[in-house]
């Protein structure tokens, strides 16, 4: 995205931005013209590069990144691990004089071979078929990553196999993009749009949140360096409370670490734009500028690990997972979508005549079709063991996928119902054909920030992505859910051109039916209520509460059939992602509850236990000495000894359901015997306990 409009803006601009990416304002200094139009067209086309010109692109990046200091290149690409992968390969090549030359071919940038086959693949593929090839996205630009003694050139690639399965997230969602666009343009054509060329396609801004603690303590946390969550710890007395943290204004070794991250994004020419204190102490958040879904996808993922790096430089740990600690908000990643037609116009945004305004709610029905009818699949795709955690507390949306329009667009779409909006709560009205159409004005809505998926003015916020996951997963979802709604759409639509019906009163008919058929998905309230639970019952909306519910909606047949239809997953690479997620979940809780185990064993309960004997002694030898019954004294020692030994039948408990691997049960049997092992926390004197605190952790910076 544009960062400046205005020749003053331009001068303002930090002069190392961009500076570690080979875009194409760098290209044009190294590739011959023939070879810059064809590369400019093939990027901004999503086509596939000229072979003819690939090794001159090679030879240039390679030209470029040797001026950076780099002497390795790497394909680097989203395996299904959730995050990212590379193999570096050196540009090093032998001369027939016993030295070396660097070199870079075209072969080489367009393809590689790293093996992988230990990447989970769900099945796609056996370990003895190792053979993955990574592929060059050439929408995604190269970037340099700096190491403290040189640097690597790093090629935004998918990752395939042998047969040309999905191994990675990134296919599937350029496959969505493509389905997304192909429908988009369709619905234009039918609105008088010629596209002249363009193509359509959906932008991102994707917001991170984080938490950020000492190091030290990090390290005196076995739980967190593990697992990236806190399995024990009780609430402090002070937290979030008072909401003075949110906002609040930005602690000098904290804002050190902000303003040395920005920098680092900046230079890879990803648009951070926002960062302020979160609601939760040691809680933060970073927004960037809109960009193109794909690029934006792995601008966060670049924003995870970078956040990393700089924290640890800081002597600082970034947390990224969902929920680290109990009773305070868990992190997020909000995930800000949107349509940009083949128009240029953002789609999502009510326009100034009544043709806008037309388009505007055929595709805001669009959304409201396709979250209704796979409700269940976008559940699914936010599915995690540490999302579970976060959904349906401290201003995180619940498992109830529901949409938030605002007043006024509800009072629209209620009057479209009945036959056509005559009127606005806003005022004003505009033509549209025969009927009228209120104006619609930007912003027109307040923010719910206790909706999952909520309209915020020219896009849908997805509220419920877990702050650790790749965008990619709810945005391929997204995508094709939206483009099969566009399909059906479009299909009625020409069938009624061709039937030469009135296409105002067509568009008019199929809103109307649309509506009338997913309202229901609509709820403008508090999503955090009882009562909400209930009416969403009521309703028939889905409340898949735990992973294993939602990973579900994979196997529906008609979800095998919606992805198959629009070429973004076969039905094998579909099932490969159930069973990689599933094993994913039930391994976390596995692993989570053996560190419960261990932890209460070999630390908790002999920090009890030494407390029990030091209250013990404590009572014998003032009892000796004095004629006061020390009942205080001896009912601490009798809550002690109680809640010891209901801690050590708990760990029983739980040994035994891990024994079983039901991961439900696993799950109860960890939760119950936290209760009690911060209960023991309250217990136990400071000096003793093993653990850093929470307050210790949020507040000591």
């Amino acid at each position: 995205m544009e960062m400046r409009n205005s020749m003053e803006e331009t001068r303002s601009i930090p002069e190392y931005y961009g500076k570690n990416v080979f875009n194409l304002k760098v290209m044009r200094n190294y590739l011959s013209e023939k070879a810059f139009k064809s590369l400019s067209a093939t990027i901004q086309k999503n086509g596939l590069l000229d072979p003819k010109i690939a090794d001159e692109v090679a030879d240039a990046m390679k030209s470029w990144a040797l001026s950076k200091g780099a002497t390795h290149y790497t394909h680097w690409f989203q395996p299904l691990t959730g995050s990212t992968a590379e193999k570096h390969d050196s540009f090093i090549c032998p001369d027939d004089e016993g030295g070396v030359i660097m070199k870079f071919s075209g072969k080489e940038l367009i393809q590689g071979e790293p093996d992988a086959s230990s990447f989970p693949s769900g099945g796609l593929r056996p370990t003895f078929e190792a053979r993955g090839y990574t592929g060059w996205d050439p929408t995604s630009p190269a970037f340099i990553k700096e190491g403290s003694e040189g640097a690597t050139l790093c090629i935004p690639t998918y990752f395939i196999g042998w047969h040309g399965e999905a191994l990675d997230k990134k296919t599937p969602l350029l496959r969505s993009m493509k389905a997304l666009s192909k429908e988009v343009c369709r619905l234009g054509k039918l609105f008088g749009i010629k596209d002249k060329g363009n193509q359509a396609y959906a932008t991102l801004g994707g917001e991170q949140e984080y938490f950020l603690i000492d190091r030290e303590f990090y390290y005196d946390r076995i739980d967190l360096i593990q697992t990236g969550r806190t399995l024990f710890g009780k609430e402090p007395a002070k937290h979030q409370q008072m909401s003075d943290h949110y906002f609040g204004a930005i602690k000098t070794r904290i804002m050190a670490f902000m303003e040395d991250f920005d920098r680092e994004m900046w230079e890879l020419g990803a648009p951070v734009k926002t960062r302020h204190n979160e609601v939760s102490p040691a809680q933060f958040e970073v927004a960037p500028v809109f960009e193109h879904l794909n690029l934006a996808v792995d601008h966060n993922m670049l924003c995870m690990e970078v956040m990393q790096k700089v924290a640890e430089r800081h002597g600082l740990v970034c947390l990224l997972h969902e929920k680290p600690f109990a009773g305070v908000n868990g992190s997020g990643k909000h995930n800000n979508w949107s349509i940009v037609g083949p128009d240029g116009k953002n789609w999502l945004s009510p326009g100034n005549n009544p043709h806008e305004n037309a388009k505007f709610l055929v595709m805001l029905c669009a959304v409201i079709k396709a979250v209704d009818t796979y409700a269940g699949m976008l559940r699914a795709s936010i599915a995690s063991a540490g999302n579970d955690h976060r959904l349906g507390s401290h201003e995180a949306p619940p498992a109830i996928i529901s949409i938030f329009l605002g007043e006024q667009l509800t009072d629209i779409i209620e009057q479209v119902e009945k036959g056509g909006a005559k009127s606005s709560k806003m005022g004003g009205v505009l033509e549209i054909g025969v009927d009228t159409l209120p104006q619609l004005p930007r912003d027109a809505t307040d923010r719910n920030r206790t909706s999952p998926f909520a309209f915020t003015g020219s896009k849908f916020e997805f509220r419920a992505v877990g702050s650790n996951m790749s965008l990619a997963g709810p945005n391929i979802v997204l995508n094709t859910i939206v483009a099969e709604a566009l399909d059906e759409i479009c299909e009625k639509l020409e069938a009624a051109k061709a039937q030469k019906k009135d296409f105002n009163e067509a568009v008019q008919k199929l809103l109307q039916s649309i509506i009338k058929k997913h309202k229901r998905v609509i709820y403008n309230g508090d999503n955090y209520t009882d009562g909400w639970l209930k009416e969403a019952e009521k309703r028939g909306l889905p409340n898949l509460k735990t992973t294993p519910e939602a990973l579900q909606a994979t196997k529906d047949p008609k979800v095998i059939k919606l992805f198959e239809k629009h070429g973004v997953l076969t039905p094998r690479e579909l099932n490969s992602r159930y069973e990689v997620y599933r094993e994913c979940y039930d391994t976390i809780i596995d692993y989570e509850a053996k560190l419960s185990v261990d932890m209460a064993k070999t630390m908790i309960i002999p920090a009890a236990l030494n407390y029990q004997e030091e209250v013990a002694d404590t009572i014998k030898s003032v009892s000796s000495i004095t004629k006061v019954k020390n009942t205080s004294a001896r009912k601490l020692l009798e809550v002690l000894v109680k809640t010891t030994e209901s801690a050590m039948q708990k760990i029983h408990k739980l040994e035994a359901a891990i024994a079983k691997g039901d991961s439900v049960k696993t799950k109860a049997a960890m939760d119950a015997l936290r209760v009690d092992i911060d209960a023991l926390e309250g217990l136990v004197s400071a000096d003793l306990w093993p653990l850093p605190s929470y307050a210790e952790m949020l507040f000591i910076m």
